[in-house]
């Protein structure tokens, strides 16, 4: 799951330049934070760590959570840090890597790509005292050349999306590598993960209505041509995305149960899948990919002029940014602002 909220910006005019540095709505922050807390992190959380207990450890899920979410739930909500710190002592939870700021800088600035890991990494190590061997960069951005800083960075693997004009005739439910660093890719199986996030309550979909036993059955249908089904999605879906009302936390609850009654399926953690089974292919990309909208490119992100003016003048600051200034300057990298440009 991706776990994130962005500290959104406050409505900074021209009058403001030289009189104001506070760039962050906290108002805002907080009251949206407020519901997504109430009608998703509270009852999903809370339902994962039940699971959790009731399968022994079966049912097993990985959390990509950004470092200004949980700078976020320090400051308003620290029930739900006590939650995911309960969750993580089960041994059934991994967090992966992820970029702290939910950043674009793999694509502006390697250097500070690396500082952002990092303070992830030692975040996650400090809260929940773990070190996943994987990583999840901001809205699964991948591209070839970044796998051998991610190496670097100590991880094993990589999370991308599962685009089907690179994979062409391939499964995505494999264990692919990248050409060059032996980097292990884990591609996100869209469809499976769509069906969840997007098409659930949607009753024009011919699906319409997704049970749990024939998820599951759709799973276990892709035995013989699979190892792996990456099934990513935001956390969002559950309680927010899709209300308590469409039934998604029944639906959540029914999977676990119904995935262990199938024989030919179990619940493995990222770190444990990149173990168990091996490389079958490469997967390459010059260019880089996203999780987002049917091109799967950057364009939600750079698409328009005002998105790549306003990223190219972010990162060209990068060595006159004073100290004091850095975490600010970092914040105001979130992917999101650029999106809503």
């Amino acid at each position: 799951f991706e776990v994130h909220q962005p500290e959104r910006l406050k409505n900074y005019t021209i009058f403001d330049i030289n009189e104001s540095q506070e760039y962050f709505d906290d108002e805002r922050n907080k009251f949206y934070l407020d519901r997504i807390v109430n009608k998703c992190y509270f009852p999903a959380l809370s339902l994962i760590y039940e699971l959790i207990k009731e399968t022994n450890g079966k049912f097993r899920v990985g959390f990509g959570i950004t470092g200004i979410l949980i700078e976020q739930l320090q400051k308003w909500h620290p029930e739900i840090i006590d939650l995911l710190k309960k969750i993580s002592a089960t041994s059934a939870a991994e967090f992966v890597g992820e970029n702290y700021y939910h950043s674009l800088s793999s694509l502006f600035s390697i250097k500070d790509f690396k500082e952002q890991v990092m303070e992830h990494k030692e975040l996650m190590k400090k809260l929940f005292n773990q070190q996943s061997d994987v990583f999840a960069n901001t809205e699964l951005i991948y591209f070839d050349e970044l796998t051998q800083v991610v190496k670097e960075l100590g991880f094993k693997a990589i999370l991308a999306e599962g685009v089907p004009w690179i994979l062409e005739w391939r499964s995505p439910n494999f264990i692919y590598t990248d050409p060059q660093n032996n980097l292990k890719i884990l591609l996100r199986n869209f469809k499976l993960s769509d069906d969840v996030s997007f098409r659930f309550s949607a009753r024009w979909w011919e699906e319409w209505p997704l049970t749990a036993d024939k998820f599951a059955y759709w799973l276990s249908q892709h035995n013989g041509n699979g190892e792996v089904i990456n099934l990513f999605m935001d956390f969002e879906t559950f309680g927010e995305h899709q209300w308590e009302e469409t039934g998604i936390f029944e639906f959540l609850k029914n999977l676990s149960f119904e995935v262990l009654k199938q024989k030919d399926l179990d619940f493995l953690l990222p770190s444990e899948a990149i173990q168990k089974y091996p490389i079958r292919g490469t997967f390459s990309s010059t260019k880089p990919i996203t999780w987002a909208d049917t091109e799967r490119d950057l364009t939600a992100w750079l698409g328009n002029e005002i998105q790549q003016e306003c990223a190219e003048i972010l990162f060209s600051l990068e060595k006159e940014v004073p100290y004091f200034l850095k975490k600010t300057w970092k914040k105001l990298q979130t992917a999101d602002h650029f999106y809503y440009m």
